[in-house]
């Protein structure tokens, strides 16, 4: 959906910060209007010991940011994602799906969990896999950035590099993914038969077969978010909140996050933010997905380049089907990166993704 470029490592960050800089000056709060109860702080909670790289995902804190905060004269917290072992909110769903595929039989330890991804959800499975006694194997577009094959690479991960096409073709990085789970647990099968001729039933040690992880379809990702991160924010805001924002990209988070926070409140309300390209603004807001980039007479082979990664999307997954949305803004290149200048130490992988949520008519990030 998005091109390999540097400035992709923190345009997801500005996307939506930017966002947030409409909303704010059309609601304005006790900086700007001394006389509007100023908002309560976030409470402190009492830090447990945690044990082992899984128990060191999640539980994330929110930052107050202290530059937008001010000026806006609300307060705006970031969800610390890029915290978690694996440096984005990924880890969490590469925990979920590896966990729920371990429960249902369709992965046993020793097996090989694979992905087609040329972001982070790559190295969060690449990290967690390991820690379930599983190995990994990533599939990703040979135009990617050489430096996150290498770092996928060095996590222990086996890298395909594939020829980027469209996901429609055969050999789409996502498509190759699904056929090597497919082709481990042929392999799998064929070496358990022989082994168990040769030895009398006893089987030696051998392949365990594949899973292919899924990000963009397997609803695990949604429950990620909708029983984690969702909860987390609730409770890090004792409830107290008006809006929540976020990009999509396999859609989970978005899903996961509204879908629980609808649930708790039917009052907060869930705004999507969708960069150049993408259609699922159009998809929130009118009920068709489509671009103007897709307009007949107007199709080009590559209709749209945006500076963003790993977010937007032309199709509907079954992650995003499940989000719970109020309404939707979209966001322009040229918004990233002059909201991404000025809140430049907030800046993040576009996996990461900053959320937005409100408090007591204070919106918060």
């Amino acid at each position: 959906m998005a091109t390999e470029k540097p400035a992709g490592l923190f345009a997801a960050a500005a996307l939506s910060i930017a966002l947030v800089s409409y909303l704010l000056f059309s609601h304005q709060t006790s900086a700007i209007l001394p006389w509007r109860k100023a908002p309560r702080k976030c409470p402190r909670r009492k830090r447990k010991e945690r044990r082992g790289l899984v128990e060191a995902i999640g539980n994330t804190p929110l930052i107050r940011i202290n530059s937008l905060s001010d000026a806006t004269g609300c307060e705006i917290l970031g969800k610390a994602e890029f915290l978690n072992p694996g440096g984005s909110i990924k880890d969490r769903v590469a925990v979920k799906i590896i966990e729920e595929a371990l429960e249902s039989g369709a992965l046993v330890e020793g097996g090989i969990v694979t992905e087609g991804s040329a972001g982070s959800t790559a190295i969060s499975l690449a990290t967690v896999a390991p820690a379930y006694g599983c190995k990994c194997h990533v599939v990703i577009p040979d135009d990617a950035a050489a430096e996150k094959a290498q770092i996928i690479e060095a996590l222990g991960a086996n890298v395909e590099r594939v020829r980027p096409v469209s996901i429609t073709h055969r050999d789409h990085f996502v498509n190759v993914a699904r056929r090597r789970a497919l082709e481990a647990n042929k392999l799998a099968a064929k070496l358990g038969e022989a082994s168990e001729i040769k030895d009398n039933g006893m089987s030696k040690d051998y392949s365990k077969g594949g899973f292919f992880a899924d990000q963009f379809e397997n609803l695990a990702n949604f429950r990620a978010h909708y029983e984690g991160t969702g909860p987390e924010i609730w409770e890090q805001t004792e409830g107290n909140l008006d809006a929540f924002v976020a990009a999509a990209g396999t859609g989970g988070t978005v899903a996961g996050v509204s879908r629980y926070l609808k649930e708790k409140n039917p009052n907060v309300k869930c705004f999507l933010i969708d960069p150049p390209g993408s259609g699922l603004f159009n998809r929130v807001t009118r009920g068709v997905l489509y671009t103007k980039e897709e307009a007949e007479g107007r199709r080009l082979k590559n209709p749209f380049d945006t500076i963003t990664e790993g977010i937007g999307i032309n199709r509907l997954t079954k992650n995003f089907l499940m989000a719970d949305l109020d309404g939707a803004y979209r966001g322009t290149d040229k918004e990233a990166v002059e909201m991404s200048s000025y809140e430049l130490h907030w800046s993040c992988s576009s996996s990461t993704g900053f959320r937005t949520w409100a408090h007591n008519s204070n919106y918060i990030m």
